[in-house]
């Protein structure tokens, strides 16, 4: 039972050191996340790049950083159940009026469990559910950095406002041309107001703070008419030549904005203030975008993890199916399970591994955090790692269980951890992905209903055909788009790769990854008589880090088909010297662009489109 009355000064004071402890994090995550602001206007992308990478490792280090305060200043994991009773109760007294309150919730329980016994990670030690509201919070910059600003355009002054909006940003780098931007987007926004009354309520409402990624910065807000509500994105992008800045594109409507906060890209840096309304905000924008992802996007990953177990608990209650082992073909490193109601799949690391893989858990576990820290360009699933997870023990068919214990016996066990009668299934440590659909798969369906036969006319098969075209251009696109990030996938096979309901292919196996600039490009080299010609065995000598993209041919393109929308489109992947091209290009410090929108919606002359100077 909790307490009646607050009587511990120590309990307290151990409260406000938790407190201090966070309050010191979101202040140096926001600090940091403020510092794009110049980075961008002085175009210093390694910088930014670097930036991304180390504000993912501010969270645990200030864990860290607290849990050993606690230890050293009260002895925290010494203290008794009576004392930590009322911690809980001080600190919720202490998130009265704060602004990032959900955070520091979370905070709290990574603290706390990092010091307590399990058998007190109880609904009454941590917050199990939200204890302080995050609605209607106001920021103390309310007049000047509001969560969002309105704009009351006419039909005659719409260019003006939008002017104005961005000017309103105050980016310390002169445009190339603005009102030729922003001439642009309202040609681009014209078709939408065409035919419709404006009503009085016709408006910009537009976040604050610009979104800041890679080498871009992007105004996220909505154009409101009547009850229609439009989401769009303004990508502002430097350019080199000019030494000055361009809007680039108009994106706008949910598929759009989905693509642009997509699972498999960079976090976004942005100065908030008060990140629980940035997040109701753009749900507003992706009503259908679960909030998880949403503070995933915008680097706060811990709380994006708890909302994940929040939501999935949740669906737990709510569902009767079962776990099971996941549709496709198995993987040798990885074992893969889902819940055919929820829309992830669950990934564990084998305990053996079969001839030819050569690796260990800590390597995978390595290759899964350069994952993690890297900019993914919309090709990369993003993961959620988990240690100890219980399962409902009756919510595992047998046959998954029996596969744990046959691949993976080191990380399960099957208890009653809590003792309350209820058998678990706990895995010791687990990866979570978005469930997309396998690209061999994919194709296969295409295959199946006749695209790969010229000789079917049926309307069935021409739509397979095009489905069949659109997977084989996509996954030459991610490769490419890997090559950017300083990628090589590895292992290459179509069951690697998965297409999104967007129709983005997106790689999930990051065991053999390596970085372009690490591997050794080369040709086959020439027989050197009949018989090296006639061996089915390699002839040559091969390196751990040699790559030969010839061979990649026989593995994929077995189908003639595929052959031929392939090698129209992609040919140069099987090309050696085109890999070697991009590695030295990076080596020489060259960052490519990769835009997380179709190259069709950007404003460049239809001569500048076909020979863009920094994509591939």
């Amino acid at each position: 039972m909790f307490p009646t009355r607050l009587d511990s000064r120590l309990a307290y004071d151990i409260a406000k050191a938790m407190m201090d402890g966070f309050n010191r994090h979101y202040q140096l995550f926001r600090t940091e996340s403020a510092r794009a602001k110049h980075r961008f206007e002085t175009a210093d992308w390694p910088a930014q790049q670097r930036a991304q990478r180390e504000r993912i490792e501010f969270y645990d280090l200030r864990v860290r950083e607290c849990s050993n305060r606690l230890e050293r200043e009260f002895k925290a994991g010494e203290q008794p159940m009576e004392i930590w009773q009322q911690v809980k109760l001080h600190y919720i007294g202490l998130l009265v009026d704060h602004h990032q309150p959900e955070l520091a919730e979370t905070f709290f329980n990574s603290v706390t469990t990092k010091i307590l016994h399990r058998s007190y990670f109880q609904n009454s030690f941590i917050f199990f559910r939200p204890a302080v509201s995050t609605e209607y919070i106001e920021n103390s910059e309310s007049e000047t950095l509001p969560t969002y600003r309105a704009y009351y355009p006419t039909e005659s002054t719409l260019q003006a406002v939008l002017m104005q909006l961005v000017q309103d940003f105050d980016l310390h780098r002169e445009f190339e041309d603005l009102a030729r931007d922003t001439a642009r987007v309202v040609a681009v926004m014209a078709p939408m107001l065409e035919k419709v009354k404006l009503h009085a309520n016709f408006q910009f409402q537009v976040l604050s703070s610009l979104f800041y990624r890679n080498k871009g910065a992007y105004v996220v807000g909505k154009l409101i008419n009547g009850f229609s509500e439009v989401p769009f994105a303004l990508p502002i992008l430097y350019n080199k030549e000019e030494d000055r800045l361009r809007i680039d594109a108009v994106l706008h409507g949910e598929d759009d904005m989905h693509v642009l906060f997509s699972f498999a890209r960079a976090y976004f840096m942005v100065d908030m203030e008060i990140p629980s309304a940035y997040v109701q905000f753009l749900r507003s924008m992706m009503p259908r975008k679960p909030r998880n992802e949403l503070y995933n996007a915008l680097g706060l990953g811990k709380q994006g993890k708890t909302l994940f177990y929040r939501d999935f608990l949740y669906h737990l209650r709510h569902s009767t199916d079962q776990f099971r082992i996941a549709p496709g073909i198995k993987g040798m490193v990885m074992l893969v399970f889902d819940l055919p109601s929820f829309p992830y799949v669950f990934k564990v690391i084998k305990d053996f591994y079969p001839p030819p893989k050569e690796t260990t858990r800590e390597q995978i576990k390595s290759k899964y955090l350069l994952v993690k820290q890297h900019d993914r360009v919309g090709r990369m699933a993003d993961t959620l790692e988990y240690s100890g997870v219980a399962f409902p023990r009756d919510r595992f068919t047998d046959e998954l269980i029996a596969e744990i214990e046959k691949f993976a016996p080191s990380q399960l066990e099957i208890s009653d951890r809590d003792g309350d009668g209820k058998l678990e299934v706990i895995l010791r440590h687990v990866y979570i992905e978005r469930r997309m659909i396998p690209l061999n798969i994919y194709l296969q369906d295409a295959f199946d209903a006749g695209g790969a036969d010229p000789a079917n006319t049926s309307p069935e098969a021409q739509r397979a055909r095009e489905q069949l075209e659109r997977g084989v251009i996509e996954y030459g696109n991610a490769l490419k788009d890997l090559i950017a990030a300083n990628i090589f996938p590895g292992d290459m096979l179509w069951k690697n790769f998965g297409i999104t309901r967007h129709g983005k292919v997106v790689f999930y196996d990051y065991d053999e990854i390596e970085y372009i600039t690490d591997c050794i490009f080369r040709k086959v080299p020439a027989p050197r008589c009949e018989e090296d010609e006639m061996s089915g065995e390699v002839w040559y000598t091969v390196g751990p880090k040699d790559v030969f993209p010839e061979t990649f041919g026989p593995f994929l393109l077995g189908n003639p088909a595929v052959r031929e929308v392939f090698m129209k489109h992609h040919g140069n992947l099987l090309d050696a010297a085109f890999w070697q091209k991009n590695k030295d290009r990076i080596l020489e410090g060259h960052m490519f662009d990769v835009f997380p929108y179709d190259q069709n919606k950007r404003f460049l002359p239809d001569t500048a489109k076909s020979e863009l100077p920094d994509s591939i």
